[in-house]
């Protein structure tokens, strides 16, 4: 945008001043009547002239600007060399160099089964693998990666622009394939997951940094499985919480059960103490008797013709 601008101004400049001294102002007759007309002139200022907005716009047209984030490698056509030029405005001549820019920072390759995510926005681009015992597994996967500036050479030479299709992509389904046909779906989904996500980085990051890349991390993001072995551990699962529900139950009935025993247990420890005390104390029964009554009932004949005024005993 910048060298837009100021190649406008340039062509603005340059066709005001060639106006100004290319066309002069000359009598001439028409019709028996002299009139000014405008007639151009090529003179050694005009050449001159020319040759300075020529120039000025092939130094223009050299500015490039690149990006925060970015490198321009530039090649040199007559001396075959490269060069790399860093963030900013750069000065690169026309017709010497051929340019190529380059993103150094932090760059991400994902698969996945979900549309509209990963690099391939369209489709299902799941990394399916056979596990060790032969079944179908899918992984969703991220690779962040950056390119440092001192190996975009390398890099370019050895690869070209379009790396992480010709690279990047195809090295990981390699080393995802490799890693999962080593271990067991239950690994895979469970146990080493994450034994299973750093082994990953480790093989592609082993790769990836002898073609020039840094690897700052691999992200094992999802676990896919067919239809059928979905089913199969949804089946799995229901059938293990119900396993833990009836061991809940059993356990809880057991401890019902104790509870009670040790209920039963302390009421007739109460009535051997209860018992031991009333043959000690018989008089105490008489009482319990009377504290049950009625407060209706106002006179009481025990068995021994004992005649017990209970109203009289309330007055008192």
């Amino acid at each position: 945008m910048f060298e837009l601008v100021l190649l406008i101004i340039l062509i603005w400049l340059f066709l005001y001043l060639l106006y100004k001294f290319a066309f002069k102002l000359v009598l001439t007759e028409r019709g028996g009547e002299i009139i000014p007309v405008k007639k151009m002139e090529i003179t050694p200022r005009l050449i001159l002239l020319a040759l300075l907005g020529i120039l000025m716009v092939y130094i223009l047209s050299g500015f490039r600007q690149v990006p925060i984030g970015h490198a321009l490698l530039v090649f040199n056509i007559f001396t075959k060399k490269y060069g790399v030029k860093g963030e900013g405005l750069q000065f690169v001549p026309q017709f010497f160099y051929r340019t190529y820019l380059y993103n150094i920072r932090r760059q991400e390759y994902t698969m996945t089964a979900r549309k509209g995510e990963g690099k391939k926005k369209d489709v299902d681009d799941s990394l399916w693998s056979p596990t060790k015992e032969g079944l179908q597994i899918g992984l969703d996967l991220t690779c962040w990666y950056r390119i440092p500036i001192e190996n975009i050479i390398k890099i370019h030479r050895n690869i070209g622009p379009d790396y992480d299709e010709k690279v990047i992509r195809p090295l990981i389904r390699s080393e995802v394939r490799h890693v999962v046909s080593s271990h067991s779906v239950t690994e895979i989904y469970s146990s080493k997951r994450e034994e299973i996500q750093k082994e990953i980085e480790g093989r592609i990051k082993e790769r990836l940094e002898k073609d020039g890349f840094l690897v700052e991390a691999i992200i094992l993001r999802d676990v896919h499985f067919t239809p059928d072995f979905a089913k199969a551990i949804e089946e799995k699962q229901i059938a293990q919480q119900e396993a833990e529900r009836m061991e809940y139950l059993l356990e809880k009935e057991k401890k019902e059960a104790e509870r009670k025993k040790i209920e039963a247990k302390g009421k007739a420890e109460a009535i051997k103490i209860i018992s031991e005390e009333l043959k000690k104390h018989p008089e105490y029964t008489n009482y319990l008797y009377v504290d049950k009554l009625s407060d209706k009932v106002k006179v009481i004949i025990s068995d021994k013709g004992t005649i017990l005024n209970l109203q009289a005993l309330d007055e008192k």
